[in-house]
């Protein structure tokens, strides 16, 4: 089964997050970020600019700001809640490569 309606519909509500919560939008808007998602069956990445996710696609960046490492099974559990971020990195289950404050920065809007 693929992610990617799954990180579909997280884009969407971090879109309809940002139209909706000026604040969160004003605190976003600065960040210009390239992203990366490894789940090792499957890739993909896009960019965040002006408080806006584009440009997703189901490939690797050749270099991008923030890459995820993990597998489907880990990032669903993220999805869906049953897998904490905090504890899916110290135990290995996500691995982040690049700034790990920008992650935790945008999960706050999630």
């Amino acid at each position: 089964m693929s992610m990617e309606p799954s990180i579909q519909t997280l884009i969407d509500k971090f879109h309809s997050r940002m139209d909706k919560d000026e604040q969160a939008r004003e605190e976003v808007r600065p960040l210009k970020k390239t992203i990366n998602i490894d789940l090792g069956t499957e890739y993909y990445s896009m960019k965040l600019e002006n408080a806006r996710i584009s440009d997703f696609k189901p490939q690797m960046l050749d270099e991008a700001d923030v890459t995820m490492i993990t597998t489907p099974e880990s990032l669903q559990g993220l999805i869906d809640g049953t897998l904490r971020p905090m504890k899916a990195y110290i135990t290995k289950k996500i691995s982040i490569k690049g700034k790990i404050q920008d992650l935790m920065f945008l999960k706050k809007f999630f």
